[in-house]
């Protein structure tokens, strides 16, 4: 068994799906059944397939999730058309906004079906299948819960935690503070850790790429992060750091194409593929929100993109003041305005050399009215396109957790007062600068943590958001025009059509003034 057998779920979840309608969910949430009649729970070889379609929902998601949850950092505007994804990141929230209501339902779709693949294995299991391959199951798709969840929880604050795959039970389930929803994350990864796999992902051999004891580990330190519980974020970290299964790609601007599918600094991953082949099946995220609306790649014909995610200036500007060139290639993709934009600064004036609006591959990307620059972590170069595949982006994976995480949470933990005999904060922070070409610190502080993560992660899963937030540095959220006020603008509203359905959700939002 391997990852093609996912892709080919995949390729046929409008049909195999396990569960419910995500389109319709919640709208008229009595209506939706989970439809299993018929199923032989006794033939164990199949309960395999429940795990194959669980990663297949994971790789489905839609375009506009990671927009939503990153656009409101300041390493990244918004870009493009779509005046309501301006607003957000502006802090001007409109509980109307259809992403808001889509996002909501992309994720909870997920944690719902993901619950019906749950029920369905315990099903097999309790027909006689192995146990221990059941329970593995089970915790990998914890893992991926864990990780919506606290999605979840960093674009609302309160949300609901489902217990079951119908979706009518969440009219009983209680709003879980945001608190509440951290602690539920790091217990449930506590039940998955010892039931999975202690290999990279990249090294199982069922499920290629597939969740691991390392992963579980991760989200449960993105959790007690937001807890501030440091010694736990240590706790999980260190077991990570010591197990030696990982480390950083020596080569930062390939790690986010397809030289760095599957690389040994991934804990997780969406993959994706074309299986190498000109036509035929492709199985392929949408990068079109990541692309140019015009370029000139060097491989003629190579489709374009929508402009709707940008670096900002702030971000490019405190890369140029650290004399940063691995990290800035890879990151930001510039046009000729916007080259001419960041110099009417006078303290960027001379830019170094290597800037340009061509990349090292040889696409040039040209002006355009949406945007001045494109985030570099979601391009793939023309020349990296299957012959024959012309989409942008196609065949390439999107990456979720790096090692690097690991390091720089490692580090901000150990600053914040946890302790640690397997790595210091200094030591995790040089692991991160050496690969960006920096001279080593010989101390850091807090500051010095959230600048390398502010280097490290512009424009990947909010990342920048959250640490601003969780530690009142709210005056950096005050730029380009922006004011931020966390006790209005930390979290999103919810979703009009939420509060229409869910009593919960609408008490919830009256009693935050929404």
């Amino acid at each position: 068994m391997n990852t093609q057998n996912i892709f080919r779920v995949l390729a046929l979840v409008p049909i195999l799906s396990l569960m419910i309608s995500c389109s319709d969910m919640l709208d008229e949430p009595l209506e939706n059944e989970f439809l299993v009649e018929g199923t032989d729970y006794t033939q164990s070889g199949n309960m395999i397939l429940m795990l194959y379609g669980a990663y297949s929902q994971f790789y489905s998601m839609q375009w506009e999730t990671h927009p939503i949850i990153g656009v409101r950092g300041d390493d990244v505007n918004s870009a493009g058309d779509q005046f309501p994804l301006q607003e957000t990141d502006m802090y001007r929230y409109d509980r109307n906004f259809w992403m808001y209501n889509s996002v909501w339902l992309n994720l909870y779709s997920d944690l719902l079906f993901w619950h019906g693949a749950i029920e369905e294995i315990k099903k097999y299991e309790e027909a006689g299948a192995n146990s221990a391959n059941a329970q593995q199951f089970i915790a990998e798709i914890k893992v991926l819960q864990g990780f919506e969840l606290l999605q979840l929880a960093r674009l609302w604050g309160g949300i609901l935690i489902p217990n079951q795959s119908q979706p009518s039970h969440l009219f009983d389930v209680p709003v879980s503070t945001f608190d509440e929803v951290m602690e539920y994350i790091s217990n449930s990864m506590d039940e998955a850790i010892p039931l999975l796999p202690s290999v990279r992902p990249n090294q199982r051999s069922d499920v290629r790429g597939g969740v691991t004891q390392a992963t579980a580990l991760a989200v449960k330190a993105m959790a007690n992060l937001e807890l501030k519980n440091y010694a736990g974020v240590v706790e999980a970290t260190d077991q990570i750091i010591s197990s030696n299964l990982f480390t950083l790609n020596n080569d930062f601007y390939q790690l986010f194409k397809i030289p760095g599918k599957l690389d040994n600094e991934n804990l997780l991953e969406a993959q994706y593929s074309d299986f190498g082949q000109a036509s035929g099946t492709n199985i392929s995220f949408n990068f079109s929100p990541y692309g140019p609306a015009s370029w000139t790649p060097a491989v003629s014909g190579a489709g374009q993109g929508w402009g709707f995610w940008e670096p900002s200036q702030k971000y490019i500007k405190f890369m140029l003041s650290r004399n940063e060139q691995v990290r800035l290639e890879t990151s930001v993709l510039f046009t000729p305005d916007g080259i001419a934009a960041i110099q009417e600064d006078p303290d960027f004036a001379e830019l170094p050399e290597w800037i340009s609006n061509t990349t090292r591959d040889g696409d040039r990307f040209n002006n355009h009215p949406r945007y001045l620059f494109l985030s570099g972590k979601f391009y793939l170069p023309s020349v990296q396109l299957t012959p024959g595949r012309f989409g942008y982006g196609t065949n390439n994976n999107f990456q979720v957790i790096r090692y690097a995480e690991i390091l720089l949470m490692h580090a901000e933990a150990l600053v914040n007062g946890a302790s640690s005999g397997v790595m210091s904060a200094a030591e995790a922070v040089n692991t991160i600068r050496q690969r960006a070409g920096l001279s080593p610190l010989s101390s850091v502080d807090l500051d010095v943590v959230l600048d390398e993560k502010f280097a490290e992660f512009g424009t990947e899963w909010g990342i920048r958001f959250a640490d601003l937030v969780r530690h009142g540095k709210y005056e950096e959220l005050n730029y380009e025009g922006r004011n931020f006020e966390p006790s209005r603008h930390r979290y999103l509203l919810y979703p009009l059509e939420q509060q229409d359905i869910i009593p919960q959700i609408r008490e919830a939002a009256n009693q935050r003034g929404e």
